[in-house]
């Protein structure tokens, strides 16, 4: 399960995750985030699991400019390498 809440201000849109983010989700949040017009962050400070098979298409996100915020060292680690390698 992911809870997804977003908020906005007149510079940016953020939205907060908390849960389980799996393949399943990001569809959803491609959907999401494919509809926003300003700049996009995701706070993944309650994020408890990511599925290895979500982390290429952070990692796609990273690299068109989504920020990441109070993202775990080892997912961080994880989408470096996905973003270098396009896969990891």
């Amino acid at each position: 399960m992911l809870k997804i809440v977003r908020s906005a201000n007149p510079v940016s849109v953020v939205f907060s995750l908390s849960g389980h983010i799996d393949l399943e989700h990001i569809a959803l949040l491609q959907t999401t985030l494919e509809v926003q017009t300003l700049p996009i962050a995701l706070d993944l400070r309650e994020v408890s699991r990511v599925d290895r098979e979500a982390v290429p298409t952070l990692a796609r996100w990273n690299s068109e400019g989504v920020q990441f915020l109070n993202c775990p060292a080892y997912l961080r680690g994880w989408i470096a390498k996905a973003g270098n390698q396009g896969d990891f």
